[in-house]
């Protein structure tokens, strides 16, 4: 599964739980750290949780591992790496605060919608 595939399947996957506010920005040629961010909003400590065991477990029956995990204890940002892929789920103060979209405003954007 190559980088874009994977970034769509991580946002389809956060909508399973409800995601609000599912974003892809193409970091091709902004970034060398990643190609993709996978940006959305849970509502609370629980849908946050949810959202990010959605796309670990989605994601590991299509043979993409995440590298790395953070945010797990506080679940108000929580960080999956899977290299080629970041994915972020915000509670909505937190998101708002850090405005990932603004930072990267030169990336593309595709709002994926259920």
């Amino acid at each position: 599964m190559n980088a874009t595939e994977l970034s769509r399947l991580t946002a389809e996957l956060a909508l399973t739980k409800k995601a609000k506010d599912v974003v892809i920005l193409d970091l091709h040629g902004l970034s060398d750290v990643t190609n993709f961010f996978v940006i959305c909003t849970g509502e609370s400590d629980t849908q946050v949780k949810a959202i990010a065991d959605a796309v670990v477990d989605g994601t590991r029956e299509q043979d993409a591992k995440v590298w790395r995990r953070e945010g797990l204890t506080n679940l108000q940002w929580v960080l999956l790496d899977y290299v080629d892929v970041v994915v972020h789920v915000f509670q909505p103060r937190v998101r708002e605060y850090y405005d990932i979209e603004r930072l990267w405003g030169d990336a593309p954007r595709t709002v994926i919608e259920d």
